[in-house]
């Protein structure tokens, strides 16, 4: 029996390599391609079907994707553009939640409106590790892809957190703005503190005790779980406790960490996401029939026309919400406005494209 398991995860794991190479070698995001292939396995008669618990997806999975994301991103250039990666984040995602759930509310029958915030919270944000791959193949400013990254970094936090208002009100029948807007600020700001809090105390240890290279790997393994366990055992943002966390201490890790550290533990996150990420792209594909049985009341073809609309109508928001950070920056957003820029040149024009095109992986 074991040896079973063990060649069947063999077998998945050469599996997705081999897709890898292939979407590589067809200059195709390997996400996308990794989802389509999923379809396509899930599609195979006698496939058992795949249902993941998602309690299991957010502790397991999503700490070491966002550290990683944060540790490797550049606080400087991330500082630089706050203000667009907040707006981007932030606005944008309650923006897209809120269209949702008219646009869904509307057109879905028997669809709720708190419902409807609960679809637009699970897709408002898009998905670093697909447009990234997508950005490799493209020329783009270093500028959008600053933004793009940053705004990936925390808009996790953003749409979780409307999807748990969202949760709640749906359940109880209950929604009030003032207290949800009170409970936002403090979900943030004290896991925003988690998270400095505990990569503090961490990286005092690593200054602290006599360590090798893989002692300290082993526990920058350690120290995302920490942050957002701790985080959320207190109701408060996981998400923003790693980012936050992450940031900082990859802003300093040159105090703690040895350059041998720092090289064999980037090497090991660099493997490590690959495969996690790799894993969760080919189990959202698997998961289609466990998906399809859940559409009683709905045909495919519904599900497809809904999916479509829906789809385009934040297509076309996204699409209005950049241009519009890039193209009025004295009319709405005049602080974001560079001294000596043409509103309207080139510099905006050629960032706000990316920005949409990526959007929707």
């Amino acid at each position: 029996m074991i040896q079973n398991y063990v060649l069947i995860a063999i077998a998945v794991a050469f599996s997705v390599i081999m897709l890898v190479l292939i979407g590589q070698k067809l200059k195709v995001a390997y996400p996308i391609f990794l989802v389509i292939a999923g379809l396509i396995i899930s599609l195979i008669p006698g496939m058992p079907a795949f249902q993941i618990d998602p309690d299991i997806v957010f502790l397991i999975f999503l700490p070491p994707i966002l550290f990683e994301a944060a540790w490797f991103t550049s606080w400087k250039d991330f500082w630089k553009h706050r203000k667009q990666i907040s707006w981007m984040a932030f606005g944008l995602v309650f923006l897209t939640s809120l269209v949702v759930a008219y646009v869904s509310s509307s057109l879905i029958p028997g669809l709720t409106l708190a419902m409807g915030f609960l679809l637009g919270g699970v897709n408002s944000p898009p998905d670093a590790v697909a447009a990234t791959s997508v950005l490799k193949h493209l020329k783009i400013p270093q500028k959008t892809i600053t933004v793009l990254e940053g705004e990936s970094l925390i808009n996790d936090a953003s749409s979780l957190i409307v999807f748990k208002f969202a949760l709640a009100a749906a359940l109880t029948g209950q929604f009030v703005f003032k207290q949800a807007i009170g409970d936002f600020f403090m979900m943030s700001v004290m896991g925003i503190t988690i998270g400095l809090v505990v990569g503090y105390l961490f990286s005092a240890l690593l200054r602290i005790i006599p360590s090798n290279s893989n002692i300290d790997t082993i526990i920058t393994l350690i120290v995302p779980y920490v942050m957002y366990i701790t985080a959320e055992h207190f109701h408060f943002s996981g998400v923003l406790a790693v980012v936050s966390g992450g940031l900082m201490m990859s802003y300093h890790s040159h105090c703690f960490l040895s350059h041998t550290a720092r090289i064999q533990a980037g090497a090991v996150w660099s493997t490590l996401i690959f495969t996690i990420n790799a894993i969760v792209f080919v189990l959202i594909g698997l998961e289609l029939p466990v998906v399809v049985a859940g559409m009683k009341e709905y045909s495919i073809a519904e599900g497809i026309k809904y999916a479509v609309i829906i789809g385009g109508a934040m297509i076309a928001l996204r699409l209005l919400y950049s241009y519009a950070l890039a193209y009025l920056p004295g009319f709405c957003f005049k602080r974001f406005a560079s001294p000596g820029r043409n509103p309207t040149g080139k510099s905006h024009s050629s960032s706000a494209l990316p920005l949409c095109a990526v959007w929707c992986l």
